[in-house]
């Protein structure tokens, strides 16, 4: 087993489990407070101070705030509503390891710490003198700390137990009794954190604990041993073995002599090491707003307050009338209040005495409908209401004559009942723009003469403009801020994917996994067998799972449906379907259905013979069936798409057709749970009814398979596969763009390219990408095997050996990337969970930037972002030299990965 990297193997979303909240008594996020020059000693350690926080009343800067507070305080309350703010925190801290003599000083005992809040698990196995690889072993028995589990016969997971330093800080730790004069030569562990199914590793593999001094290193030695060099770590130079955090060129002649010494065997190994970490921690504040009414002036005064931690800043303007605008109120403004491009206003709130949150007064005009506002954290991070901006209705007179207590309570969550007018509403003219700019484009290049008239180099550059504007306004929505400019873009230093979710991208950041093969119905119990393995595919970063198709089938790998309400299928009934889909929702895996909508096997024949009457709650007849397919005798329209002749094709023409079908898929949404929709055979049927089907159905992320024929002259691939990947995205503008799709293109290109040597084809005449990936890139599904290319079906199966050029190339390049299940549990397993971590902590998602730096005969090199390099090939390249300080953060034959340091 090798695992992946010194940062947690976690997503963009933080999943459920523990959450700490400013009541917290082990964790205060607020005044977390860890000393970069503290080293984390054994015997006494000193980690992270959390000082306590003390609520103090708010106080007032001046006699005109003070007679505010008087005024508020007198006046009857018209409003007041605590709105939740979830938010997530990064903290920092450090797994600490340290190997030294036992109680009794005969025995050597390893300990490994950590030092931030969690369930922390070890997992952990040997190594042995004589083992070849590096497969681990399952320790002795009498090793094993109390508590320990084994896991299958290579390892032992054995939980951390918290413990306090003695100036009172947590933390937690393990020690393992060493067996004198054994066999073992290494002790291999990754640290995983229970509640968020992190793990974390040392430089992208398993750590490694030498004990004796002649072990071959294989690079995830944790220490100096390569440079034979001695670390001083925190408890000065160790005797001989130490632990360090990275390769050290010391020139002390007297320590490699000595290490190279005959009687090293015989001295005692210590050491120290310790290895700095970050977690992301889910956080629970308020902020509370309360409007009354000056019985003096008739002005509205609004108080707001917040237990948000540092400066927070609230962006805040008000609504005149029900046309829902942001505009700024007249004077006179609370202190340290600016403009903000004539929309808003921004104001910093005035800090509590003792610093436990902040609060802000504001005085507002006679007449107002309403008061909108988002918060600004000083890192950068805006909070908003689910994806709205907070809003507070004032009073009016038409207000306080209709409107009931409890009913402004419930707009101020909800301002607008038309969610979609709400929204268009808050928008700000410059998104508007934006908008408009990518109808425009679509309506341009849709109409009948544009296509008539438009060379492919113009619509390809419409294409790549669109892309570009949609990624732009997506950037504003991901960090969730009101659209209101691109400086406040700008500010947000580490942008959160959205609350809006498109089901063609999802949040942008979805790394699929399939979650079967061609042979996983023949056991009877896939869903059982795959809820088992939801916590280890949590754990490796998938952020969604395709399972097969669900319904009752005429052949055992579902593709031939027939009762589609029947989910009584080969690879389990509907209630271990439930489960499945539960357990994935535990581990914070979106689900996707296997749905086949193209065709559909009768149950009766007609009159004359022909098997085209359907049964069950979908009792179609004849006129279900498109009318020119030969074999089935349709009654209905002809078929908008390519027929597939093994089964009647299903004419989505007909209303009560598509109504059925609505119906189902919500169905399937409510009662199993599925979060999307894997659509089979979609070049059966026009991309607008599938336009409707998911617009009606609402998926977290839809992807629809396009599968044809590329380019081929005398059985050579063509270069320019341009018609077949516009095939691809004609499917997907069909569909409006609400699904994306497996992007086969590139799957034959990355073929032929890595088959033949011929590398050269990973880029197109214009030094793009040559797939979809190239044009659309935001709805380009990439993958590399299926259950049809590959398995036991192996219909275009992909070169052998050289799957991880394939997934080095698709998990680092903008898409979305998918994994087959049977590369997943394979020796694939670390290098593709390398990957995926790297590709998680650089944030690479479906609308990262590509430059290609060499396309040649036997090397492809391209950059990602700013942040990751890539080479693929037997051929030599490497990132370019600059500003950028580039690091190896994963390799495997004929394929490299950098990062920035």
């Amino acid at each position: 087993m090798s695992t992946v990297s010194i940062e947690p193997l976690l997503h963009h979303s933080v999943r459920g489990g523990v959450r700490y909240g400013p009541k917290s008594k082990t964790f205060k996020p607020c005044y977390f407070n860890c000393s970069p020059n503290r080293k984390l000693l054994f015997h006494a350690p000193s980690f992270c101070n959390f000082r306590p926080s003390n609520f103090h009343a708010f106080r007032t800067s001046s006699s005109t705030d003070t007679a505010l507070v008087e005024t508020l305080e007198s006046a009857d309350v018209f409003f007041k509503e605590t709105f939740p703010l979830n938010r997530v925190e990064t903290v920092e801290g450090k797994i600490f390891i340290r190997l030294d003599r036992g109680q009794n000083n005969e025995n050597m005992q390893l300990t490994v710490g950590c030092n931030l809040p969690g369930k922390w698990i070890l997992h952990w196995g040997v190594s042995y003198l004589d083992d070849v690889g590096s497969e681990w072993d399952q320790p002795p028995a009498e090793m094993r700390p109390q508590g320990s589990i084994p896991i299958k016969d290579y390892a032992i997971e054995t939980p951390l137990k918290k413990a306090l330093s003695p100036d009172g800080d947590t933390f937690h730790e393990v020690m393992i009794d060493l067996i004198p004069k054994s066999a073992i030569a290494a002790i291999n562990f990754v640290l995983k954190d229970d509640e968020t199914g992190a793990w974390y590793q040392h430089r992208g593999r398993d750590f490694k604990v030498p004990l004796v001094n002649y072990l071959q290193d294989d690079g995830n030695i944790v220490g100096a041993k390569r440079s034979l060099s001695m670390w001083p770590g925190a408890l000065g130079p160790p005797s001989n073995l130490v632990l360090g955090a990275e390769v050290s060129h010391s020139n002390d002649s007297d320590s490699t002599n000595e290490f190279r010494g005959p009687k090293q065997e015989s001295r005692s190994l210590e050491g120290f090491y310790e290895q700095p970490i970050a977690k992301h921690v889910a956080l629970e504040n308020s902020v509370t707003v309360s409007v009354r009414k000056c019985p003096e002036t008739a002005e509205s005064l609004l108080y707001v307050e917040t237990d948000l931690p540092g400066n927070v800043v609230i962006h805040w303007g008000v609504y005149r009338d029900d046309a829902k605008r942001w505009e700024i109120p007249s004077g006179p403004h609370p202190p340290e209040t600016i403009f903000f491009r004539d929309k808003a206003l921004r104001t910093r709130l005035q800090p509590k005495e003792g610093g436990d949150g902040c609060w802000g007064l504001f005085t507002l005009e006679e007449g107002l409908e309403g008061f909108v506002f988002v918060l600004k954290l000083d890192e950068g991070t805006w909070l908003n209401c689910m994806g709205n901006d907070f809003y507070v209705p004032l009073p009016s007179s038409s207000s306080l004559l209709t409107k009931s207590r409890q009913d402004l309570s419930e707009s101020a969550q909800i301002p607008d009942n038309n969610a979609e007018a709400n929204e268009e509403a808050s928008l700000s003219a410059y998104t508007n723009e934006i908008i408009n700019e990518i109808r425009n484009l679509v309506s341009d290049i849709s109409t009948e003469k544009g296509q008539n008239t438009k060379t492919k180099e113009a619509k390809e550059s419409i294409l790549q403009e669109i892309e570009k504007l949609a990624a732009e306004a997506y950037s504003i929505f991901r960090s969730s801020i009101p659209t209101f400019s691109e400086e406040a873009v700008v500010e947000s230093v580490e942008p959160k994917p959205s609350a809006k979710i498109c089901s063609g991208t999802g949040t942008g950041f979805e790394i699929l996994c399939q979650g079967f093969n061609w042979e996983s119905h023949k056991s009877g119990r896939w869903y059982m067998e795959l809820k088992e393995r939801a916590s280890k595919l949590s754990s490796l970063g998938f952020t969604v799972i395709w399972l097969p198709p669900p319904t009752e089938s005429i052949s055992p790998e579902g593709y031939m449906p027939k009762d589609l309400y029947n989910l009584n299928s080969r690879y389990g009934n509907i209630d271990e379907l439930k489960e499945v889909v539960k357990t994935f929702h535990d581990v914070g895996i979106k689900v996707l259905g296997d749905v086949v909508l193209n065709h559909r096997c009768a149950h009766y024949k007609n009159q004359n013979g022909v098997w085209n009457i359907f049964g069950g709650r979908l009792n179609w007849d004849e006129r279900a069936v498109v009318a020119d397919d030969p074999h089935f005798q349709g009654r209905g329209n002809k078929s908008s798409g390519d027929n597939f002749h093994a089964a009647p094709n299903i004419d989505h023409s007909q209303d009560f057709v598509r109504r059925d079908l609505i119906e189902w898929l919500c169905w399937l949404r409510k009662e199993i749970g599925y979060d999307g929709w894997r659509l089979d055979f979609v070049r059966g049927f026009w991309g607008g009814y599938v336009k409707d089907y998911l617009e009606a159905s609402e998926p977290f992320f839809a992807v629809g398979e396009y599968w044809d024929s590329l380019s081929y002259t005398y059985g050579e691939m063509d270069h320019n596969q341009d018609p077949h990947r516009q095939r691809i995205i004609d499917w997907i503008n069909a569909t409006n763009g609400t699904a994306g799709a497996f992007d086969v293109t590139t799957k034959g290109i990355l073929h032929s390219a890595l088959e033949r040597c011929e590398y050269w084809r990973l880029s197109d005449q214009r030094g793009k990408p040559p797939g979809v990936l190239g044009w659309w890139p935001s709805r380009a599904v990439t993958f590399i095997e299926n259950h049809d290319t590959g398995s036991t079906q192996g219909h275009w199966r992909f070169p052998g050996g050289k799957e991880m050029q394939g997934y080095a190339y698709i998990l680092t390049h903008p898409g979305t990337p998918t994994v087959f299940y049977d590369h997943i549990f394979s020796h694939h397993q670390s290098e593709i969970a390398a990957l995926i971590s790297l590709r998680n902590r650089n944030k690479i998602h479906c609308r990262s930037t590509v430059q290609i730096t060499k396309a040649e005969r036997d090397v492809y090199a391209a950059i990602i972002g700013k942040n990751v390099a890539v080479k693929i090939g037997p051929g030599h390249s490497e990132p370019p030299s600059g500003p950028q300080r580039w690091s190896l953060a994963v390799e495997g034959k004929d394929y490299k990965v950098w990062e920035t340091s």
